[in-house]
C-alpha cells in the first residue's frame, strides 16, 4: 500500500502525521510526506519542518519520502496522487466555524472531491484506531468502501461496526420496523438490505476483522453521532461516489459533508463503486415481505 500524508509544516498538521503513522506502520506502507509552500522562499523552512515531523513517523517504524512542492495546495495534491497512484491520502482539517455548509477549511472538501484515492481527514486527537463505524447505507455500491476499511482494520487490529439508519416509517409499518430492528432476522432475510449487509459482514469476517451490524431509526445524521457517542468509536467511515461525465471528480453528499462538519474523531471518506441497476418497486416489496 502507498500512503500520502499532507502537511503544511505547522504543529496543527501533526495529528495527520501521527494518524498516518498509526496506519502506515502496521501496513508496512510506502509513505510520502508532502509539504506545499505558497512561495519559493518558503520551501526551505517547510522542508526543515517536514524533516522534524518525519520523526513522528519514524516512531511508528515508517521512513517517509519527503517532497516539497510550490503552488496551490489542492492542485499540488491532485498532481501528486495522479503521478504516484497512492492508495490513501491523509490530510488535516482546520475548523473555521459552524457557519454555512462548510465548517472546516474549504480546501479539505476540495481535496476529497478531487483526488482519486480515499481521503482520511485527521480530526480530533487521533491517538488510537481500535473501533471503526461504517455508515453503509445498506447498498451494494458501498462494498468497495467496506473492503478498503476491512484492510485497514485488519492491519491495526480494529473492530468494525456496519451502521444502517432507517427513516422513521408511518405507524402502519410498525410490524416491518420490528422485523428490521431484529439484526439476526434481517441478516437471514432475502431483502435487499439484509442481503447487502450480510455480504458486507461476510467480507469483513473473511479479512479476520471482528464485525457486527447495528440498526437505528430516525434522522440519519443525528443517529450516526448518537452511535459514535455510545460506541466510543475512533474512526467514522463514510462514502463518496464518482460523478458521471468526462471530468473525474467525486460527489460528496449531504451526509458526508455533515459528518465532516460535526465529527470530533477522524473521518475516512472512502470511494464507493458505481451504483448497480435499481430494482423494481415490486421486487423491493417482495424482498421485504418474502423473508423466512
Amino acid at each position: 500500500m502507498k500512503i500520502l500524508i499532507c502537511s503544511d509544516g505547522t504543529q496543527s498538521a501533526e495529528t495527520a502525521i501521527y494518524l498516518g503513522g498509526l496506519l502506515a506502520g502496521p501496513l508496512k506502507a510506502d509513505t510520502a510526506l508532502l509539504g506545499i509552500a505558497e512561495t519559493s522562499q518558503d520551501e526551505q523552512p517547510l522542508r526543515d519542518a517536514l524533516y522534524k515531523q518525519a520523526q513522528l513517523l519514524q516512531g511508528h517504524g515508517v521512513s517517509p519520502v519527503i517532497a516539497v512542492q510550490t503552488g496551490e495546495p489542492v492542485r499540488q495534491i491532485l498532481d501528486q496522487t495522479f503521478k504516484n497512484k497512492y492508495d490513501l491520502v491523509v490530510i488535516g482539517a482546520r475548523w473555521t466555524g459552524a457557519v454555512g455548509e462548510y465548517w472546516r477549511s474549504t480546501k479539505t472538501y476540495e481535496v476529497i472531491k478531487s483526488v482519486q484515492p480515499p481521503v482520511l481527514v485527521a480530526i480530533g486527537e487521533g491517538k488510537q484506531l481500535k473501533r471503526f463505524v461504517v455508515c453503509t447505507g445498506g447498498k451494494e455500491f458501498i462494498e468497495q468502501a467496506v473492503q478498503f476499511t476491512g484492510r485497514l482494520a485488519a492491519a491495526v487490529g480494529a473492530s468494525v461496526t456496519l451502521l444502517h439508519v432507517m427513516a422513521e416509517p408511518p405507524a402502519m409499518y410498525a410490524d416491518l420496523v420490528r422485523m428490521e430492528e431484529d439484526v439476526t432476522q434481517l441478516l437471514e432475510s432475502k431483502s435487499e438490505l439484509g442481503t447487502n449487509l450480510r455480504r458486507q459482514k461476510r467480507e469483513l469476517d473473511r479479512l479476520g476483522v471482528s464485525a457486527e451490524v447495528h440498526l437505528r431509526h430516525g434522522i440519519v445524521i443525528d443517529q450516526v453521532f448518537e452511535e459514535v457517542r455510545e460506541g466510543s468509536y475512533d474512526l467514522i467511515v463514510t462514502g463518496t461516489s464518482q460523478a458521471r461525465g468526462l471530468l473525474r471528480h467525486y460527489i460528496m453528499g449531504d451526509l458526508t459533508r455533515s459528518i465532516l462538519n460535526r465529527a470530533n474523531v477522524p473521518v475516512l471518506v472512502a470511494r464507493a463503486g458505481p451504483p448497480k441497476a435499481g430494482r423494481t418497486l415490486w421486487k423491493a416489496i417482495k424482498g421485504l415481505f418474502g423473508r423466512r
